[in-house]
């Protein structure tokens, strides 16, 4: 993904002033002692479902005639080797060998920070200032005997790095990296499972703290800032909050036009938290004071809408038909068609797990077969340009007797929390 829910929402609770209005400053400094830390007894991901990881790995590359695969900082990395570092000019990259221990390529002077997080065995081989660290990425690839062999790019590798295996490996046949990458991500572990459980546990407690404390006259970026401090207090580390009221809610990732609580006014809330880096993204929309019958009415067609994704993801089948059978369902409503609104504008839903939005989506003409262990937002909003926008999402994982819920999604607009 190009850009994240946390860059994109960049920004929505800065900027709060010392001459805010009070309900600003308690929003800034809110009371959370009835809160604790709720994901304090989460396990993180170690050394040995890491080494199972790179295992699967290797079969898939084994299976798909990939000799090995390039990966550089980011989730991917994360994933398989616990190295967590940004990415700049100076290469970082881990190459990962159809067989054995991966080798971490890094700048000689980085390398004890590097290090830090490395949670696998894995060579480390370093480049200095005035080397080609593609060079050093070829040199291992020869060295395992793999230079003649495809290899694999991870699908986040940025160009510069691509173009110079190439050059430092003339006539190297380069692939997708996706059958080994994706095959291993997609599906997650009985311990993913339950950090993502935690992180979501984490969100829909500080909704429930956060959702009394809203007041007339609060901005976006008051609410924002009481989720996330809630979020905080409850062992998550918040990774966006999105706040549209009344006709910014018409307007799926936002409007920059004033917004501000009042009686009757759409209040849609899309928030999210990481633990131990794995992700939640619930939404939900209610309305202060008391909805009016056009409000309940796509309310209630959103929670429709959001169960017939739930009731349409089924093992094998392919993961666009979920996008497709709501929007069959949302055009007998009198929505659309397809994308055009009123209706649904965006896809269904999409994958999550380390990234907030990760392959693959629900969305139509994605023909890849839901399986167990893969995890997804189910997110089918209905949006009124001029008027409201009405989003439910809550995340489910498929299970081998189907799809099981992250969080149990609301029955009505009066009781948004449960």
């Amino acid at each position: 993904m190009l850009v994240t829910k946390r860059e994109l929402l960049g920004g929505a609770v800065t900027g709060l002033s010392l001459l805010a209005v009070p309900s600003i400053l308690r929003a800034a400094e809110p009371d959370l002692s009835a809160l604790n830390d709720i994901a304090a007894g989460t396990a993180p991901i170690g050394a040995e479902e890491r080494r199972a990881r790179i295992a699967r790995a290797q079969g898939l590359m084994k299976a798909n005639g990939i000799g090995a695969v390039l990966i550089e900082p980011g989730s991917s990395l994360i994933y398989f080797t616990g190295v967590r570092w940004g990415r700049s000019e100076r290469l970082t990259a881990a190459v990962l060998p159809v067989e054995g221990d991966p080798c971490i390529v890094t700048p000689f002077f980085e390398e004890p920070s590097v290090r830090q997080t490395l949670g696998v065995p894995a060579e480390v081989r370093v480049w200095q200032e005035d080397e080609d660290p593609l060079a050093v990425v070829a040199g291992f690839l020869k060295d395992r005997k793999l230079a003649a062999r495809p290899i694999g790019i991870e699908e986040t590798l940025r160009y510069f790095a691509v173009n110079g295996l190439a050059r430092a490996l003339p006539g190297a046949k380069l692939v997708s990296a996706n059958p080994a990458v994706r095959g291993c991500r997609m599906i997650k572990t009985a311990p993913e499972i339950a950090l993502m459980q935690a992180a979501t546990d984490v969100t829909i407690a500080a909704y429930r703290w956060t959702y009394p404390r809203i007041e007339k006259g609060m901005k976006p970026a008051d609410i924002g800032a009481l989720m996330n401090a809630a979020t905080r207090k409850l062992g998550g580390d918040p990774e966006f909050a999105l706040v549209l009221i009344g006709e910014a809610a018409a307007y799926p990732h936002g409007s920059r036009a004033p917004q501000v609580v009042a009686d009757g006014q759409v209040v849609l809330m899309d928030c999210g938290c990481t633990v131990q880096g794995y992700q939640s993204d619930v939404s939900r929309t209610f309305v202060f004071g008391t909805a009016n019958a056009e409000q309940r009415k796509v309310w209630d067609h959103v929670r429709e809408g959001q169960a017939t994704a739930f009731a349409a993801a089924k093992l094998g089948a392919a993961a666009g038909s979920v996008d497709d059978a709501v929007r069959r369902r949302y055009e007998a409503l009198g929505y659309g068609p397809r994308y055009k609104l009123p209706g649904l504008s965006h896809r269904t839903g999409h994958g999550i797990g380390l990234d907030g939005h990760e392959p693959v989506n629900l969305v139509h003409g994605e023909a890849t077969p839901l399986a167990a262990g893969m995890c997804f937002s189910d997110e089918p909003g209905l949006y009124l340009p001029g008027k409201f926008g009405v989003r439910l999402e809550d995340c489910f994982h498929m299970t081998p007797a189907g799809p099981k819920w992250f969080s149990q999604p609301p029955t009505t607009i009066d009781a948004p929390f449960g």
